[in-house]
């Protein structure tokens, strides 16, 4: 491609910038080359219409609008190859445009004038002839180059990169240790924390088993009732609370506002679960919800209720309102009747959801029921034996009483009243002395009821006969004491029956002195002294025999008769029951069986039996004992039953509190019918610290007595009477 020709040529000494510099450099407007192009205005028009040039300083002037910004001009392409292609002028060109544009002023461009020096001189010249060759000896000329600035050195990245990759590392696995702890290691504790918050525990108790006498009949059961409770935490005003809730309950508002004070459990939780009340009738428990008060809850409890009150109450015993057996039998067989309560633990909300979470957590461990009890006591004996005891018993003040009747083929106890006696549904207002059995743990010295024992031990040990006699002086001395009869026999003879009938102490002494102090004391032993019964009543008593190494010279004496001798009146009972029995001593006891809660039956343990007696020597000595209920002024006329043959035997005898003799006395009967073959056996011991317990004694058996045989249909003695006994015999 041939050069083009309007290119400057290298050694031209002029100007290679547009005309317009030039122009300006001589003090005239720049025209040309670039500024050729500025003058063109938007209509179309252009400075060289036609071709031809106009002089500068003569013709019209064009003028032209300027211009601010490059971007306007569509045409500067086509202008720039017009005036020549010279990028300096049209640089020059826009930057007076510029300068006129915001300088507002509008600029004159004159016309080119022919032949003008000036003009030749400023404008551009074009090649015609082609640019000779550059010689070879001569150095192209260009432009020096520049090199480009180094960049900054950078850091190695492969360090940083492994950098990273070890922190990155050590991180996962910081994370993923952490993550295996809280999963394996504390995750129970953390699961256990958070369940402890929203679960409630929940007591279901079991029901107590019952109390049934010989024939079913109910003596102490449970009933349906409900428990109030109290959530602490959720209770905004306990002592508003309190006092809503007092007049329901029945107990004052201290003790239930007591009660609802937030306190902590040995865990550190709070407690959520506070009994205010056990064994509430359905109907006030109703009455307490109606209150709807915050924090205040009723479920389903029990209430252990005795249909006859008093009805073998001191055998009986109660519970208390957690069905825990305070008293008696209740006491003595917890264990038994109360069963294993349950337990439902469930997950709950708080606040307005204080429910059970469906789905959540719960647990339910059913409550066991317990066993019940069947004992041998007869439901209707038992009445009457209490109610006989008390119209006798308040002839006096103060009297301490007791009545066993026992059954004795079997040993069964068929009634055990006591007197004082209370409510045992209602036992709160009762004393503790009126809630005692007398019968297991009144001791008292016997009296002349023991006198059986030592004429039954001598009639075994055959140092006596049923027909012995002896010459009974009115007293004797033994030690530093007296010991009198109360029917002076004056040194006659006298016989067995008749020592028994007129209650003789000189003839007893002397019996026991040809038996021994160690036989006596063995059958002390053998007839049930010395030793709790084992009948089934707790704390039973087990009275005390004195031993050989501690009698005195008065011992001899005192011991037979019924002194210095501790016993309860059912030890004396059963003693007389084992001469009732031809001889064989049977444990009392009071269970027949127990139940369970499936209704299984199971019978009680037997009953300890030994022969103490031979059934000959037992029948001789019942015989014996008859007198005492025949024979004329003998002590227990008071007790014989008509149409009976009774066989038995009064006492009197002191009590003893620490080893001190009480004032007072105590007075007792014991005795069997019918004598000939004896079915029951009936003990009764009254304390009276005024005196006088006699009158109590002697008539209260022969009612119990009576009603017994009449309750169990017993025939009157018809076959056969009591013999005629000769009390001094000649």
């Amino acid at each position: 491609m041939s050069p083009r020709s309007d290119d400057p040529r290298r050694d031209d000494p002029g100007p290679r910038r547009g005309s317009a510099r030039e122009g300006r450099g001589a003090g005239e407007p720049g025209v040309g080359g670039i500024s050729g192009a500025r003058a063109y205005t938007p209509r179309g028009r252009t400075i060289r219409e036609g071709g031809d040039r106009v002089p500068r300083g003569g013709g019209a002037e064009q003028r032209r609008t300027p211009r601010g910004t490059r971007s306007g001009d569509p045409f500067r392409p086509a202008l720039q190859v017009l005036d020549g292609g010279r990028a300096g002028a049209t640089r020059s060109a826009r930057r007076d445009a510029s300068a006129a544009g915001r300088s507002g002023v509008v600029r004159t461009v004159q016309a080119r004038i022919p032949g003008n020096p000036a003009d030749e001189q400023s404008a551009p010249r074009r090649r015609t002839a082609p640019r000779p060759q550059r010689r070879p000896d001569r150095p192209v000329g260009r432009r020096p180059s520049r090199k480009p600035p180094k960049p900054p050195k950078l850091a190695d990245p492969r360090l940083r990169l492994r950098l990273g990759t070890v922190l990155t590392l050590a991180l996962f696995v910081t994370i993923g240790i952490r993550l295996v702890v809280l999963q394996a290691v504390d995750a129970p504790a953390y699961a256990g924390g958070g369940v402890a918050d929203r679960t409630r525990t929940m007591d279901l108790p079991a029901p107590r088993g019952a109390i049934y006498d010989t024939t079913g009949a109910l003596l102490a059961h449970s009933v349906e009732a409900r428990y109030v409770f109290a959530d602490p935490t959720l209770i905004e005003d306990p002592a508003g609370t309190a006092k809503a809730l007092s007049p329901l309950l029945g107990i004052s508002v201290s003790k239930l506002a007591k009660l609802m004070q937030p306190r902590k459990l040995e865990n550190g939780n709070p407690s959520r679960f506070e009994y205010l009340a056990r064994g509430v009738e359905v109907g006030v428990a109703k009455q307490v919800q109606a209150l709807e008060l915050p924090g205040i809850g009723v479920h389903r409890d029990e209430r252990r209720e005795v249909p006859g009150d008093d009805l073998a109450a001191n055998l009986i015993g109660f519970t208390s309102q957690d069905m825990v057996g305070l008293e008696g039998l209740e006491a003595r067989y917890d264990d038994l009747l109360r069963g294993e309560d349950g337990k439902r633990v469930y997950e709950a909300g708080l606040g307005d959801l204080a429910a059970p979470i469906p789905g959540g957590y719960s647990e339910t461990t059913p409550p066991k029921p317990g066993s019940s009890l069947k004992l041998t006591v007869d439901r209707d004996l038992q009445y009457m034996t209490q109610v006989i005891l008390r119209r006798h018993t308040e002839q006096a003040r103060n009297v301490t009483a007791a009545a066993v009747v026992l059954d004795v083929p079997t040993g069964e106890v068929l009634a055990q009243a006591s007197d004082p006696t209370y409510n045992a549904a209602k036992p709160e207002a009762s004393s503790p002395v009126a809630r005692e059995d007398v019968a297991t743990s009144f001791v008292v010295d016997p009296g002349s009821v023991h006198k059986a024992i030592t004429f039954g031990a001598a009639l075994q040990e055959g140092v006596i006969k049923p027909d012995t006699t002896l010459p009974i002086e009115n007293s004797i001395k033994l030690g530093d004491t007296w010991f009198s009869d109360t029917h002076p026999a004056n040194g006659r003879r006298m016989s067995l029956a008749g020592m028994l009938a007129y209650s003789s102490n000189v003839g007893t002494i002397k019996i026991a002195d040809k038996l021994g102090r160690d036989r006596l004391i063995d059958y002390q032993r053998r007839f049930g002294l010395g030793q709790p019964t084992g009948e089934g009543m707790p704390g039973e008593a087990s009275g005390r025999l004195l031993p050989a190494e501690e009698w005195s010279g008065s011992s001899y004496g005192s011991v037979p008769i019924g002194h210095s001798v501790d016993a309860t009146p059912l030890q004396m009972a059963a003693a007389y029951a084992a001469i009732a029995n031809d001889g064989t001593y049977i444990q009392p006891h009071l269970i027949k069986e127990v139940i369970g809660p499936d209704g299984e039956r199971t019978p009680a343990k037997a009953p300890i039996t030994r022969p103490v007696l031979s059934p000959q020597n037992a029948q001789a000595l019942r015989t014996l004992l008859e007198a005492v209920t025949t024979v004329d002024n003998a002590t227990g006329l008071t007790a014989a039953v008509p149409g009976f043959r009774v066989a038995g035997k009064t006492g009197t005898g002191w009590r003893l509190v620490g080893g001190k003799k009480q004032p007072g006395e105590v007075s007792s009967f014991i005795g069997m019918a019918p004598a000939e073959k004896p079915r029951y056996v009936i003990a009764v011991f009254a304390y009276v610290p005024a005196g006088g317990g006699s009158a109590i004694a002697g008539p209260a058996f022969k009612e119990m007595m009576q009603f017994t045989l009449r309750h169990y249909k017993v025939p009157p003695s018809t076959t056969s009477k009591s013999p005629e006994f000769v009390v001094y015999p000649r």
